[in-house]
């Protein structure tokens, strides 16, 4: 079985990373890793892609970033991998301790995971029943987005369109410009015509 040509996915992947097309450039620089598993522009090209899925702000910003230094600094593939690394260690203390937080505000508060409301619907059978009896004495933590938009899609069908706009004005802001958040507004829209 021949090898890959790692120059031309190299170059192919650095130009779909750019393109914002991160599932190939992740798939090219895989490809890179499989035949020459020491290449660190690859590997750095994998974590890249990897925080793209979740900031490609960031990513992007770092691609830049060590394009630039590259050409300049011997050392960049040292540099652009501690940078990668503080990122990582720093994006795990802050999960950690929002971790802690939520498990702190659940168990001395009055509060409910939302996937535990959700195992209390199936159990009983009705969003509507559920969301009454507790809407007033008990806060539902949500911690992911497809929680939100599931938790806000069923009070928009469940008639609670005006608390469902409440929860939406309240938080949209912390997805910024995210389609599905904003195409909720709709749903919400709808329902209360």
């Amino acid at each position: 079985m021949t090898k890959v040509n790692k120059e031309i996915l190299l170059e192919r992947a650095e130009r779909e990373f750019l393109d914002g097309d991160f599932q190939d450039a992740l798939l090219n620089y895989s490809l890179i890793l499989k035949d020459y598993p020491a290449i660190q522009e690859a590997k750095v090209g994998v974590y890249l892609c990897d925080l793209a899925t979740q900031s490609s702000e960031e990513a992007i910003i770092l691609f830049d970033y060590y394009q630039m230094i590259k050409e300049e600094n011997e050392n960049a593939l040292e540099v652009i991998s501690d940078l990668i690394e503080s990122l990582d260690n720093t994006s795990m203390k802050l999960h950690e301790l929002f971790s802690h937080t939520i498990e702190d505000e659940i168990e001395y508060s009055e509060a409910i995971r939302y996937r535990d409301f959700i195992e209390l619907v199936k159990d009983k059978g009705s969003f509507k029943e559920i969301f009454e009896n507790i809407m007033f004495s008990t806060r539902v933590v949500i911690t992911q987005k497809e929680e939100f938009i599931d938790f806000v899609t069923k009070l928009c069908h469940e008639g609670f369109s005006e608390i469902a706009l409440h929860y939406l004005d309240n938080t949209a802001v912390m997805f910024g410009n995210d389609q599905e958040i904003l195409a909720l507004y709709g749903l919400v829209t709808e329902k209360r015509l």
